[in-house]
């Protein structure tokens, strides 16, 4: 049974995950040098956010590490964002033959990448942890909360979110320090402040209240993401109807 539990929540948490990196990253190395890059930034942002959590004396106060933990974030993407604009020129110069390389066509595939590298290492230090104790041999509950049993579906729904959220913030982001549009820059920092502060609800077992708001939140992030990229409602239409003759035509038996 912990087996079955540790297959289903590995799955839920990083199943989008591996499906966008192994369908829009993996066959070219271009992206895949920027995602380990934007993913390393992450990593320096938790180092200072770590840095400044010992130094200050607020370590009772999770809400100082959270609020901190995000400000640096924001600070380091702002950081990979000017990295990569600085090396946008020189990317789009390198020629990778048998790839699908579209620096050059369209400017929001560093912003895709850069945020998916920010949602890997967001997503694994979510729930490592907790995955490694779900292998067994007894599934771990909580004796401080109501319904422990739901705190490792909520933890991998939760980190699917993040994961996501990080991949749209990066194209809102990006397009907004790109055309100074600090509303969306505003979305972007508060939005993230709301969600990694709605966790801190886990505690008192209000899961209900944190993944509702967190994926209400990661719909209008889509939205607004899909609208930056040049997406319309007319075009959605017309990928949908496409699908579904794709789908009608190749289930009508073909004639002998």
């Amino acid at each position: 049974m912990t087996c079955l539990e540790f297959i289903g929540c590995a799955c839920i948490a990083y199943g989008p995950l591996f499906a966008m990196f192994f369908f829009t990253i993996l066959q070219d190395p271009i992206r895949i040098i920027i995602l380990i890059a934007s993913a390393f930034f992450w990593l320096v942002s938790l180092l200072m956010s770590s840095v400044i959590w010992f130094i200050v004396p607020l370590k009772d106060t999770l809400i100082f590490g959270v609020v901190s933990s995000v400000l640096f974030q924001e600070v380091f993407r702002f950081l990979i964002y000017i990295l990569l604009r600085q090396a946008e020129s020189g990317l789009k110069k390198v020629s990778v033959p048998n790839t699908n390389t579209e620096i050059a066509d369209n400017k929001h595939v560093l912003a895709y990448v850069a945020g998916l590298g920010f949602g890997v290492m967001s997503g694994a230090f979510s729930l490592v942890n907790l995955l490694a104790d779900l292998v067994g041999p007894g599934t771990m509950g909580l004796k401080s909360i109501s319904n422990p049993s739901y705190f490792c579906i909520t933890s991998s729904l939760l980190t699917m979110c993040f994961i996501l959220l990080h991949t749209f913030w990066g194209v809102i982001f990006f397009s907004a320090v790109d055309n100074k549009n600090y509303i969306q820059l505003a979305w972007v920092t508060g939005s993230h402040l709301l969600v990694s502060c709605l966790t801190l609800l886990n505690r008192k077992g209000f899961y209900f209240s944190t993944i509702v708001p967190a994926f209400t939140v990661l719909i209008c992030s889509a939205y607004i993401a899909f609208v930056i990229c040049g997406g319309t409602c007319r075009r959605c239409k017309n990928g949908l109807l496409c699908c579904q003759k794709i789908v009608v035509s190749s289930s009508v038996p073909s004639e002998t």
